[in-house]
């Protein structure tokens, strides 16, 4: 995905200035309420955010689930709610940083696993009829990288 100028500028270790379009800031938001939307739900494509702990015992699992299921599921919306919170800022602190990298993580792993992407694709197709979503899914991708590269990970 080319993009002219980058997203995100450090300048500093205390900062981070946000460049995003309005159109891309409508879609982070968009995509924002649709994940707080989906974390309330048992969808199938959530099982990277909450994966399986123990694959060979599932009465283990199901109690491992009961038990960390709530501290992850705040920690995304936390993460959610964060983003938002500077949906409109045009510089950000490292935790905000730190936050936007989660929630923007956790919402390309969502749309990765509905794709059924794999690490080996780089093709795309305009034509296909899931072509929108391959689009927002490497969007995402470069957004992530452009904040690790900025956070100096």
């Amino acid at each position: 995905m080319a993009f002219r100028t980058p997203r995100l500028v450090r300048r500093s270790r205390h900062g981070v200035e946000l460049h995003l379009s309005s159109d891309e800031r409508r879609l982070v938001s968009t995509l924002i309420g649709e994940m707080r939307d989906l974390l309330g739900t048992d969808d199938p494509s959530l099982r990277r955010l909450f994966p399986t702990a123990y694959h060979e015992d599932p009465d283990r699992d199901a109690e491992y689930q009961i038990l960390a299921r709530n501290e992850l599921l705040d920690r995304r919306l936390h993460a959610l709610d964060a983003i938002e919170a500077s949906l409109d800022a045009k510089s950000l602190t490292p935790d905000q940083v730190s936050a936007w990298m989660q929630g923007v993580n956790q919402i390309r792993l969502v749309l990765g696993t509905r794709l059924e992407m794999t690490e080996d694709e780089d093709e795309f197709d305009p034509d296909a009829p899931d072509a929108p979503a391959r689009a927002v899914y490497a969007y995402l991708g470069y957004l992530l990288d452009q904040f690790v590269d900025a956070a100096g990970v």
